[in-house]
């Protein structure tokens, strides 16, 4: 069997906070994932996201220590379409958390727009341009 890519995971500090971002970007978390250490939910194609608190980490990786400083990881997110890029961006930075690049027009065709989870991952929004 060739290896398939099957889950994306990410160190989180603070499941319960992390756990509410991803559901305001449509992710589905089971009930009571915020109070677990480890929670996963299906983010298309059978493909999950996984996350694992630091300290289930620590528990099984010794001296293990959180990364610290930008770049941790990066998530992107496609969007149905441009105003989706702008909405999106505009309720999560109005619900508080960190906005890093406003909605703009890139030169590669994209609406694209990137903001930081509760632990300072990059979290692109994107969509196709329409043609011109």
């Amino acid at each position: 069997m060739t290896p398939q890519l099957d889950v994306v995971s990410v160190v989180v500090s603070d499941m319960a906070a992390s756990v509410a971002f991803y559901r305001r970007l449509g992710l589905v978390f089971p009930d009571g994932a915020e109070a677990e250490p480890h929670a996963e939910a299906v983010i298309g194609g059978g493909l999950r996201l996984a996350l694992d608190t630091e300290a289930t980490i620590a528990s099984f990786t010794p001296g293990w220590q959180p990364p610290t400083g930008p770049g941790r990881s990066s998530l992107a997110f496609r969007c149905a379409d441009p105003a989706e890029v702008d909405k999106l961006y505009a309720e999560l930075v109005d619900a508080g958390y960190h906005g890093e690049l406003p909605p703009w027009d890139a030169f590669w065709g994209q609406r694209y727009a990137s903001l930081a989870d509760p632990d300072g991952h990059g979290i692109d929004l994107y969509a196709p341009l329409p043609a011109e």
